[in-house]
């Protein structure tokens, strides 16, 4: 996290988000959110991108040229529970998938409003199990997201580890939305430093993800609020966050949390970075970096466990 932030590559990242922000309206269909979303993050790279179901929910390997096919890191996208797919994330797992050595596991998991929680983390639930039943040991897998699909991350640990089956790995989580109820203090500190996320707009989001039944202090959905006995049981953890984020609290807070139970949680606060700042690999070298130690976090810990191979 040495390299100088060069504030108007930032800048250029932020009105090209907000451009499509500002284009939304309280009547703008979902369809067309969803459509934006794609148009604005949707680039390709190279290496290949098969599509298929697995338990039920539509999936795509994503594999950089090289990578080894017995392990794999499941990807669940941001998006705030709302917008956000396989396409617009396809660049973002591509080079996480060249960065780690392996392949990537894009999970297309049901959105609200259409699809409430617990949709998400059932279809989650679903695609490991889907896995598990193809022959990947857990500690085979790997778990990593951003933003929303950071939290899902989480949660689908704390699920699996309620239902008392075998955890991955590690995961590795991008600006992770932990904390539903947005209770952090970095909603206050970080609220004019965010040109995007302030309290009422992340609310309003967890309350179209959660509907009419579920909670924001509920574990598995707010990983923020598991107990410490969950949280010590986790496997190494790597949390990346901006610091120009109002969700900085939720990646500080869950570290926090997770250490002081007897885990390993690492929290890297990136200076000058906004939220999900690992999308923009062209313009920011700070995102290039990011993406490469996320990789080679998750890369050590799955040799871990094939001390005998090796991994780019």
């Amino acid at each position: 996290m040495t390299q100088p932030v060069d504030t108007p590559a930032v800048e250029a990242v932020i009105a090209r988000v907000k451009a499509v922000y500002g284009r939304w309206r309280r009547d703008t269909p979902v369809a067309q959110m969803r459509a934006d979303w794609d148009q604005l993050f949707g680039a390709a790279g190279e290496g290949t991108f098969a599509p298929l179901q697995l338990g039920g929910v539509p999936c795509a390997w994503i594999t950089a040229p090289g990578v080894a096919h017995d392990q794999a890191i499941v990807y669940f996208h941001g998006g705030g529970f709302q917008v956000g797919s396989l396409q617009s994330h396809r660049e973002l797992m591509l080079a996480l998938s060249a960065a780690a050595g392996v392949r990537v596991l894009g999970v297309d998991y049901r959105l609200a409003p259409e699809h409430r929680y617990p949709a998400a983390l059932d279809d989650a639930l679903a695609v490991l199990q889907a896995l598990r039943a193809q022959g990947f040991a857990a500690q085979d897998l790997a778990l990593a997201g951003d933003s929303a699909g950071g939290g899902l991350a989480l949660s689908t640990l704390l699920a699996l580890q309620a239902q008392q089956r075998p955890l991955p790995a590690a995961a590795f989580t991008m600006s992770a939305w932990t904390d539903l109820a947005a209770t952090g203090e970095s909603y206050v500190s970080r609220s004019a430093a965010d040109p995007i996320h302030q309290r009422p707009m992340v609310q309003a989001m967890a309350r179209n993800y959660l509907g009419s039944t579920g909670q924001a202090d509920d574990p598995l959905a707010s990983p923020l609020y598991a107990d410490p006995a969950q949280l010590r049981a986790l496997p190494p953890l790597l949390l990346q966050v901006g610091d120009r984020e109002t969700v900085l609290s939720d990646t500080e807070r869950f570290a926090q949390r997770v250490n002081a139970a007897g885990g390993q949680a690492t929290a890297q606060v990136w200076p000058g970075m906004v939220h999900v700042f690992q999308q923009f690999l062209h313009a920011l070298p700070q995102a290039r970096d990011a993406l490469g130690q996320g990789g080679r976090f998750l890369a050590s810990q799955l040799q871990r466990h094939h001390p005998g191979e090796s991994r780019p």
